[in-house]
């Protein structure tokens, strides 16, 4: 289901058995069967060719003049064989090298050519026990449609697996496999068998290894097409702008004539076998960035039951979820923390294998605390329970989330009920429709008691049963031995824990303005469909109301100002002012009581010191109560700031904790040498924070930068898109927005003199282990912002992108993913910046740096043909037709043009602008842009001497 038992990948729990007991049901809950299965709702259609093919059907018009195609099929890497490692992961690979009725590459240029962006939209998927293949093409011509099915059809059974295409494919896998070597990789060989229980899940890694991928033979990757990609395991999804009548026929006409082997091979699913014994190990390795515990608890064969009943049950483990979740929040913001953070809940193993898992990232005090105070939390649920206004805001909060999917299906987009759809397919998840969920929540939530909730947690949170300790951490600090996790784990399971005493919270936020303020200017702009009002106390507002979303309003608002107007000394406690302010609450209310409080309402208001702005940026739902608490969060944030020693104590106890760890990653010394490179040091530079930072921190100093900057609402225009009316939402905005503090204050941002490197600068970088690196190269330098000058330098940057795929990927084989970006940047000066940061092996850096410099010498020589500039103008004009029906875009448009005072009416046309920019422009701008004698390179290297690894140095214990 699109709302509920989609969440189960998310969150943590164990397979839950129907606990209700007849009598304790509702009247309403006797119109749904518990063992009834939920039938399929109206909105889609299911069927099933002769030959086995399941397809799923939905006409949809958001967005508009799009279809959404996917070809889903149920066989992974569980399924391969000894001489196919890897080889499901390169069947997808293999689908884009040619096939029945495409050349090699052929699909990948024509989709381009249609505005369809090779991996942000065309891409496939490999798993465990299903393959995807993602076709999203525009509708506007029916040969986009035609096309596009022969493209899934192909895949389905014409894939050519030439000899040549092959053997120069497996370099490119290689790449990808390299991408995900690191400490993650080294660890999951580790814990795999553990976690899996020795079954072949943990025997079948996706993508296979280096050496299997060099040696197969073609014949057993033909093997794995031929056995696999069969109609009976195959569906086809299709779901857009477009007739279902028409989409029915073009499946039945490319996918009917489908036929399966003569002897199919049986596709068994792979048990996962219960734990035998309590174990306990660790597991170290110097690159990890921080030491964590996790209890895994038994998994259980539990596949989705498609019932009202097992609905039923996941709104249980939802509110038992939620409630537990605070209550490990809540533990968190002690002032000496034990913990940095604490899940626990529901894992989706496999479609068919769930299982309960916790999991506690340590802090100072080391693993006894953190782990005594999760198990602590577990067992005080299981033993007292929950309290009444805990569950009444769990049940608010679930209720309100229902509410807003169900106010948001006529804006639901194609792509949502595509992932739902496969969800049935893959894992029978039920597809009931947003009516029959919508009455299903609305009639078994409220008859769901409190006695029922606290029976359902005592069977679902674990007690002392059998369990997986894993500590997984660096070297910075001594592992705990295993049979020390055993004990803490035990000591934390038989702790006597009290009953949680719950605070009573305040009614309201706050008490309005007894005096509102009052529109002194109004005015509308029919092309853009905005309001425009000015209020007593010069704050302004720009209205702009939608019906893109049913329950939705966005707002936000800049001006200038930010952190670089406050000296060097202050720089720490500026970077750090909005956050540190934010973990302390707001006026009387500490972070948890505001969740409370807020429990079933949509709202949130934050503020940000950016470098050179001030930042604030809010939503709400449609209703004039979230919209109201919107603007009282908001206003509050202006004038409610509150100090609570005991939080900043525990705000820089995480912090130094994930600080603590940060450098072992290859990835952060990495960037921090790249940003030192790129500014030269330079004090204000926007570097991370160190470790070192900490100490600097100052309660008071920042709340003090905070108060000069967000004490005053003076110069901010604040932008409002989407569900009102503008009359009724009037006297809210005079109410709150007309009434902020607007004393003077600076309104300008400060030139610091930060500048990049010039001339040509290289710099290496030596971190980690593994044969990884990553080419980073900046282009920099002045120039002189326009809207077209800007759309030029964008169209440049992503011609660049067509080249990166084009020659380092699919000619060269050096990369598997990379892309560069770029634009004008307008403060504190005018510039430009164009970056990339290429992952490849160290044996290719220089051959990968050549192979780029060409292909810039050559843009600036001959500039793009006319095709490859027409294949980003499309894909502009998808962009655009989306960016159209966004509130959030919106929101970020306008609220651009009035922070620099340029004309908002450039949205309208920018598509026609953007239409006339030719080869020729995007030449001179790659001779303006592309300065050879000016740009920065750092390259990350793996170190010269490889270390003996010592993962899972510390023995098991049982």
């Amino acid at each position: 289901m699109r709302r509920i038992l989609a969440r189960r990948l998310v969150s943590f729990a164990i397979a839950a058995v129907w606990l209700a007991p007849a009598a304790s049901q509702s009247a309403s809950f006797a119109a749904f069967d518990p063992n009834a299965p939920i039938p399929t709702g109206p909105g889609v259609k299911v069927g099933k060719l002769s030959n086995g093919l399941t397809y799923y059907i939905r006409q949809n018009k958001v967005p508009a003049r799009r279809l959404e195609l996917r070809l889903v099929v149920k066989a992974g890497s569980i399924l391969e064989d000894e001489d196919q490692r890897g080889l499901a992961h390169f069947t997808e690979h293999m689908a884009f090298n040619g096939s029945t009725h495409f050349r090699k590459h052929e699909v990948v240029g024509w989709l381009q050519s249609i505005g369809v962006k090779f991996g942000a939209d065309l891409n496939a998927f490999t798993s465990y026990d299903q393959t995807m293949y993602v076709l999203p093409v525009p509708t506007d011509k029916q040969e986009n449609i035609d096309k596009a099915f022969t493209i899934l059809e192909d895949w389905a059974h014409g894939v050519s697996f030439n000899d040549a295409d092959i053997d120069k494919e497996r370099s490119v896998v290689l790449e990808e496999l390299r991408t995900r070597k690191g400490v993650g990789e080294r660890v999951n060989k580790v814990l795999m068998p553990k976690l899996f229980n020795g079954s072949r899940y943990a025997d079948r890694a996706i993508g296979g290894t280096d050496e299997s991928i060099r040696s197969f033979k073609a014949d057993a990757l033909r093997r794995f097409y031929r056995d696999w990609y069969r109609p009976d395991l195959m569906a086809v999804v299709a779901v857009g702008d477009v007739e279902p009548e028409e989409l029915e026929e073009q499946i039945r006409k490319h996918f009917g004539p489908l036929t399966n082997p003569p002897t199919p091979r049986p596709r068994d699913y792979v048990e996962i076998a219960p734990l035998a014994a309590t174990e306990a190990l660790a597991v170290t390795d110097r690159e990890l960035p921080m030491n964590s515990v996790l209890l895994h608890y038994p998994v259980s064969y539990a596949p989705d039951r498609g019932t009202y009943g097992s609905y039923r049950e996941r709104l249980f483990e939802r509110l038992v979820g939620g409630m537990l979740a605070q209550r490990l929040l809540e533990v968190g913001q002690q002032p000496n923390p034990p913990f940095v953070a604490a899940s626990s809940g529901i894992a989706q193993m496999t479609p068919r294998y769930r299982g309960y898992m916790a999991r506690v990232v340590l802090g100072a005090g080391g693993s006894a605390p953190a782990l005594a105070a999760l198990l602590q939390e577990q067992q005080r649920a299981r033993q007292h329970g929950f309290a009444q206004a805990e569950f009444e805001r769990a049940r608010k909060s679930l209720q309100r989330s229902e509410e807003r999917s169900y106010n948001e299906r006529a804006g639901t987009t194609s792509g949502t009920y595509v992932a739902e759809y496969i969800r049935n397919f893959v894992a029978g998840e039920p597809l009931p429709g947003s009516e029959v969920e919508h009455r299903m929540a609305q009639e078994l939530l409220p008859a769901i008691t409190l006695d029922e909730v606290n029976a359902f947690a005592r069977g679902f949170i674990p007690g002392d049963d059998k369990k997986l300790v894993i500590y997984v951490g660096g070297e910075a600090v001594p592992a705990p031995a295993p049979a020390q996790l055993l004990a803490e784990v035990a000591a934390g399971e038989k702790a006597v824990v009290g009953v949680r005493e719950e605070k009573a919270l305040a009614s309201s936020l706050m008490v309005p303005p007894a005096t509102p303020g009052s529109i002194v200017a109004e005015s509308q702009d029919k092309s853009l469909g905005i309001t425009r009002l000015s209020f007593s106390n010069g704050v302004k507002v720009i209205l702009k109301p939608t019906g893109f979303q049913q329950d939705q309003v966005l707002l936000g608002a800049r001006r200038f100002g930010g952190q670089n107007l406050f000296d060097e000394k202050d720089l720490v406690n500026a970077r750090h002012a909005s956050a540190l302010v934010a973990a302390m609450g707001l006026k009387d209310f500490s972070p948890l009581e505001l969740r409370k409080m807020l429990a079933g309402r949509n709202a949130n208001a934050a503020v940000q010191l950016g470098m050179d702005t001030d930042e604030i940026g809010g939503s709400s739902g449609a209703s004039a109560e979230e919209i109201e608490t919107m603007l009282q969060l908001l206003w509050l944030r202006f004038n409610g700031v509150r100090r609570d020693e005991g939080l900043y104590k525990s705000y820089l106890a995480k912090e130094e904790e994930v600080l603590r760890h940060r450098d072992a990653t290859p990835q952060a010394r990495f960037g921090d040498v790249l940003v030192d490179t790129l500014y030269a040091k330079h004090p204000y530079e926007p570097r991370a924070t160190v470790l070192a930072d900490l100490p600097r921190v100052d309660l008071d100093r920042s709340i003090a930068l905070y108060r000069q900057r967000f004490s005053s609402a003076r110069g901010f225009t604040f932008v409002l898109a989407g569900k009102f009316e503008v009359d009724k939402i009037k006297p809210l905005l005079a109410t709150y927005l007309g009434t902020l503090p607007t004393p003077e204050l600076p309104l300008a941002y400060r030139d610091v003199g930060l500048r990049y490197a010039t001339g040509v600068v290289k710099q290496e970088v030596k971190a980690g282990t593994e044969p990884k690196s990553t080419l980073a190269l900046s282009f920099t330098g002045p120039t002189t912002w326009s809207p077209d000058e800007q759309l030029r330098i964008e169209a440049l940057v992503e011609v660049m992108n067509l080249r990166i795929v084009e020659v380092l990927r699919e000619k060269m084989g050096l990369i598997y993913s990379g892309r560069m970006s770029g634009g004008i940047v307008r403060t504190p000066w005018e510039h430009y910046v164009i970056g990339t940061a290429l992952p490849t092996g160290p044996d290719q850096v220089e051959r990968m740096r050549v192979a780029l410099f060409a292909e810039i010498e050559r843009l600036k020589q001959e500039g793009p043909d006319q095709a490859e500039l027409d294949k980003v103008k499309r894909n502009w004009s998808q962009s655009w037709q989306n960016n159209m029906r966004s509130n959030a875009y919106w929101v970020a448009a306008l609220g651009n043009a009035a922070l620099y005072g340029s004309d908002p009416h450039r949205l309208l046309d920018q598509l026609q602008r953007a239409g006339n920019i030719t080869p020729e422009d995007v030449k001179l701008a790659a001779q303006r842009y592309f300065n050879t004698g000016n740009y920065v390179q750092v390259v990350l290297n793996p170190e010269d001497v490889k270390p003996a690894q010592k993962l899972a140095g510390a023995a098991a214990a049982r």
